[in-house]
């Protein structure tokens, strides 16, 4: 069974810091691209991260370049977004999201449950 859990979310002050995690099962977690999108209150679902199986490509929304880094540690098949100098833009609903093949190249992708990040002072 696929399992996507994500974690690390909350209330946060503008300027300020926060680290998501998001731990991974069922899966053959090195050989799928993972990403981070958002989804802030009435706006559409976008992309905010993303990084390669072997940690060695990350691709970043313009929005959030310089402020912050996705990270992946294939021992813990677990991915990480730290986030920093958090603005109140980035408020939003964060989900976990795995893409790779499966047997027969059938493109397989997951979704976690999400983890609410509320930047406010």
């Amino acid at each position: 069974q696929v399992q996507l859990v994500e974690s690390g979310g909350g209330l946060v002050q503008p300027g300020g810091s926060l680290r998501l995690s998001c731990a991974a099962s069922g899966f053959t977690f090195s050989s799928y691209v993972m990403s981070w999108y958002r989804r802030a209150l009435g706006k559409e679902r976008e992309l905010v991260a993303a990084i390669t199986g072997s940690g060695g490509s990350t691709n970043y929304a313009d929005s959030v370049k310089g402020r912050f880094t996705i990270s992946r540690d294939n021992a813990k098949n677990t991915v990480y977004l730290q986030m920093n100098s958090l603005k109140s833009e980035d408020t939003a609903v964060y989900y976990c999201n795995a893409k790779g093949y499966g047997s027969g190249w059938r493109i397989m992708e997951y979704w976690g449950q999400g983890t609410q990040v509320t930047v406010s002072s």
